[in-house]
């Protein structure tokens, strides 16, 4: 799959301590050389390390909740490969800035562009990757594309961060750039743009007897289109499909579950085991490669035995068992253990856009991901507010029971709630 490895390039191109929301849990503290960049931008401001760090990931989800669902629609129609061209080409400028130099003028410079690149296209490549997939892929094999995706992107992830320990530090940005230059060139010369008819009779790899009326009909509907979708239409794709709205509802407690634990779990561990920065690297990398693992190889199985949305409401249960367990830790060797059992954590972000991505026709598929994609940005914003203080509390004296994992088991209550408007469905 030409997407599979453009993205897998991208992933492995990027150095930065920021961590999405969206899914596949990066955590900045696996890239070890970059720690020391970070925190000398983090000196050159006033507020204190760890607001510096939440107000700026709060910046960066704003601008993917706004950006995002915009370059979404600009897919549908001006073809996924044009609107994935500036993304891929915007993420070189940055690294190679500080390939260059990493004097602290060029950190500025770095911070400044990475900001802006992180907004608007951090998020799109994987909305974009998705659309294309959708695109080309027959609507009951996209749950298996949209996880190999996936998994390809989290084993990028544990490449890069195997790449990041062996690597001298002052070549790090430097081979990043070179990576990065690398999928920017392969996207151009290799992938095909998806050419759909505007009569929505033919889609690529997608058999007539596939096509649903109703998605042919919208099809039309937006081809005819010529103007930019507004945000009122954005509020329609809502309005009109209640799948659609309910399942935005699971994507944003799903994406609060990721992103408020990469606030609190190491956190969390510092606190009540005293781990290092290797130890820690060393439980995620292994929940990577476990979530790697049942992406690319599990994942394609269970969804043909039992269907996307069973295995939604299965690995949303299963994620709220396993981070009540994470939380009543009693050794340091529980979180090593926990992280391998966390197989089926990795499975929710495919499982519903492939749910979404049936509910819509082919020229609104980069719409609905951009949507579904802004609203999981949108956690960034939400999570640090609710549960750094939260875990805070708990971890301190101050505590109004003693229960130090209390935060990391409400967090994983948020799956609870996703599980039941999963049923509702």
């Amino acid at each position: 799959m030409s997407p599979c490895l453009l993205f897998a390039l991208e992933e492995m191109s990027a150095p930065w301590p920021y961590t999405s929301p969206a899914s596949n849990k990066r955590f900045s503290v696996m890239l070890r050389p970059q720690m020391e960049h970070w925190s000398a931008i983090l000196r050159c401001l006033s507020l204190s390390p760890f607001w510096r760090g939440v107000w700026f990931m709060q910046v960066i989800g704003l601008g993917m909740a706004w950006f995002t669902p915009l370059i979404g629609n600009l897919s549908d129609q001006y073809g996924r490969k044009a609107l994935l061209t500036l993304p891929v080409t915007a993420a070189i400028i940055p690294l190679a800035i500080l390939a260059y130099s990493r004097a602290t003028n060029f950190f500025y410079a770095y911070f400044a562009f990475r900001t802006v690149t992180d907004m608007v296209g951090f998020a799109s490549i994987n909305c974009l990757a998705l659309a294309f997939l959708a695109d080309n892929t027959r609507a009951d094999k996209r749950a298996s594309a949209f996880g190999i995706l996936s998994g390809v992107s989290t084993a990028a992830f544990v490449c890069a961060t195997v790449s990041a320990r062996f690597l001298p530090e002052t070549q790090t940005f430097q081979v990043g750039a070179i990576v990065s230059i690398a999928s920017a060139v392969y996207m151009r010369i290799f992938l095909k743009d998806t050419k759909l008819e505007k009569d929505g009779e033919h889609l690529p790899l997608l058999s007539q007897t596939n096509v649903d009326h109703q998605d042919v009909e919208s099809s039309k509907q937006v081809q005819n289109s010529e103007k930019i979708p507004s945000v009122l239409d954005i509020v329609s794709l809502f309005r009109d499909r209640k799948i659609v709205s309910q399942a935005a509802v699971v994507v944003f407690f799903s994406s609060l579950v990721d992103c408020g634990m990469q606030y609190s779990i190491l956190y969390y561990l510092k606190a009540r085991f005293h781990f290092n920065k290797d130890q820690f690297a060393d439980v995620f990398l292994i929940g990577s490669l476990a979530g790697t693992v049942s992406l690319l190889f599990v994942m394609p199985l269970l969804v043909e035995a039992i269907g996307a949305e069973k295995l939604l409401s299965f690995s949303l249960l299963y994620g709220f068992i396993s981070w009540g367990i994470y939380s009543l830790s009693w050794s340091p060797w529980v979180p090593y253990a926990l992280a391998l059992s966390f197989f089926f954590t990795y499975l929710p972000g495919p499982c519903i856009r492939s749910i979404v991505s049936k509910q819509v026709g082919s020229h609104e598929q980069g719409k609905v991901q951009g949507c579904i994609s802004g609203i999981s940005s949108l956690t960034a914003v939400v999570a640090p507010l609710v549960f750094s203080p939260l875990t805070a509390l708990f971890l301190s004296e101050q505590a109004p029971f003693y229960y130090p994992g209390f935060s990391i088991l409400c967090i994983g209550s948020m799956n609870v709630s996703c599980l039941n408007l999963n049923f509702c469905n």
